[in-house]
């Protein structure tokens, strides 16, 4: 009997799941031992969907993948039906109609228009129309990150009537909340299946942004009615930059304008690899004027590196003007730039303000003697094979002080306390963008030595722009250190879940008195903020003294 499979739950925040790729397709045979079907990319990290883990293939006599109702990159909530299996010819139509279960999108996104001007995106609907003759197809705003609920649209890279062949399907630059990508429809979907594949329709200009899954354009064979497409049903919002009630459509004229205004970055972007642009920025380079080694022309990694400047040319003599009397010189001008807010900030603002206004937070400060510290880390740098910084000896510190108080190392999930018994320090780093929170797992069980490491390989990547979702999530305690900025001291906002964030000044030299005698020593200071639900300050407290007597005796850190 024909089974429903569908999307799995495969960790405990996960609430939907995309299908990164699947392994087997329409009509293939699963026998036991080789029921990978796809690959799965949850909150956490992207994961196979191995049937023999769910179910005994030996119980179907011909088992087949008999239906998938899920493109490829799509997103859709846990327990959403994405496939059937059973056995060859088996009937399953029933199934999709008399489930309960959540039907997944099938592999022809619903056709939508634009309802009302909405701050969220309205729910598609079943399309009035039959649209189902129609050689086109929907294209929403991509979901290119777990944490991603809208994008900006930074820049078309193809026009309306372009033809769109594999392997030459970059349609445009998407803005998420943790970097620039680009959107290549190859990723999504299979461009062949039209002759030939064209785009027929952009639905959203350049700079404007709208939330995940919003229509942004359509493509699919030349005279096809993608009209009736958008007339058959209910979109999402309309972009949020725009005050329309209809979708901003782009005239073959006016993406001629804009095609000549901007041909020459147009071109740039579109025969650029990622990495090169952001190499090109970092270098203060011009990419538009790097010539490509790549195929066609693309720009690469090695044509930045090995880019030369052309000589700047001369200036033209300037002819000599007689200076404006001293009274008629202007001595000022207002001014002032307001800079759009990219994803990273966008998500950086609506986490941190939801754990400001939502946490009761309160502040625990204490000093730290480093005279020992400093010294323990001089003779520890003689032997390692990695410099040991002071922030690598406070992440140490912390790990092995979580383990001692394990009600800090806790989240508050809203009906329940979790207290986690693996250790997980975030790692706060300043990005051009914003912030990123890398993690060092399993801290407590590391040496000061691979710590060390792990965060140099980190903290690069971060800046590089080269973090993968595995290495910012789960983290169950953060460290805030702007003590190499010369601030002596600063409160930090809780990265909830968490139930606490410590911050670290910098080591000052200062003055002490012992039995009635001055002397010179080093001080930090730390503040500990306590999310009151979860943590009392009395426990918070205690972790604290444990974290001062680590580093204040640092050979406690190496027993």
């Amino acid at each position: 009997m024909a089974e429903i499979i569908t999307m799995p739950k495969m960790s405990d925040t996960m609430t939907e799941g995309v299908v990164a790729e699947w392994l087997k397709k329409v009509g293939d045979v699963l026998k036991p031992g080789d029921g990978l079907i796809a690959e799965i990319e949850t909150d956490k990290a992207t994961m196979e969907l191995d049937l023999d883990e769910r179910m005994d293939l030996s119980n179907f006599k011909d088992c087949r993948l008999l239906y998938i109702g899920l493109e490829k990159g799509k997103a859709v909530p846990v327990d959403s039906i994405i496939a059937i299996i059973g056995e060859n010819g088996e009937p399953y139509e029933q199934l999709l109609s008399g489930n309960k279960a959540t039907v997944a999108p099938a592999e022809t996104p619903v056709p939508a228009t634009v309802a009302e001007v909405s701050e969220a995106p309205v729910a598609l609907a079943k399309p009035s129309v039959d649209t189902s003759t129609i050689k086109a197809e929907i294209i929403g705003m991509p979901k290119m990150s777990d944490t991603m609920e809208e994008g900006t649209l930074v820049a078309w890279l193809k026009k309306v009537g372009d033809v769109l062949k594999p392997g030459d399907t970059l349609l445009a630059e998407v803005e998420t909340d943790k970097a620039t990508m680009e959107f290549e429809l190859d990723n999504f979907l299979d461009v062949t299946k039209y002759n030939p594949c064209t785009l027929l329709y952009i639905g959203i200009e350049a700079g404007n942004t709208v939330p995940v899954d919003a229509i942004i354009a359509i493509i699919g064979e030349p005279g096809a009615d993608f009209q009736a497409m958008l007339n058959g049903g209910v979109t999402a919002s309309a972009p949020a930059a725009s005050t329309e009630t209809t979708p901003v459509m782009v005239s073959t004229e006016e993406t001629k304008v804009i095609e000549n205004a901007d041909a020459n970055s147009s071109d740039a972007r579109l025969k650029a690899s990622p990495l090169a642009k952001v190499l090109a920025k970092d270098k203060g380079i011009n990419i538009s004027e790097v010539k490509g080694s790549g195929e066609n022309g693309r720009i690469v990694k090695a044509d930045i590196d090995n880019f030369v400047p052309a000589a700047p040319k001369k200036a033209e003599p300037v002819a000599k003007t007689t200076a404006a009397p001293a009274s008629s010189v202007i001595l000022g001008e207002e001014s002032y730039e307001d800079i759009p807010l990219n994803q990273m900030r966008k998500t950086i603002a609506r986490r941190l303000a939801e754990s400001k206004f939502s946490a009761p937070e309160f502040y625990l400060t204490m000093e730290i003697n480093m005279d020992k510290a400093m010294a323990a880390r001089v003779s520890m740098n003689e032997i390692s094979p990695v410099k040991i910084s002071f922030n690598d000896m406070v992440i140490k510190a912390v790990a092995a002080s979580l383990t001692k108080h394990p009600k800090v190392n806790s989240y508050w999930m809203g009906d329940k306390i979790r207290i986690n018994h693996h250790v997980h320090i975030g790692m706060a780093v300043a990005v051009e963008d914003g912030l990123l929170v890398p993690v060092i797992r399993f801290a407590n069980t590391k040496s000061l030595s691979q710590i060390s490491a792990e965060t140099k390989d980190l903290g690069g990547k971060a800046k590089n722009k080269q973090l993968q979702p595995k290495d910012w999530e789960g983290n169950t305690f953060t460290v805030s250190n702007l003590g190499m900025f010369g601030i002596d001291e600063f409160t930090s906002i809780i990265n909830q879940p968490e139930s606490c964030i410590m911050a670290v000044g910098g080591i000052k030299e200062t003055v002490a008195v012992k039995d009635g005698q001055f002397y010179a020593t080093n001080i930090m200071k730390v503040t500990l903020t306590c999310d009151h639900r979860t943590v009392d300050g009395a426990s918070g407290a205690a972790f604290l003294q444990t974290f001062k007597q680590y580093l204040e005796d640092p050979i406690k850190l190496l027993v």
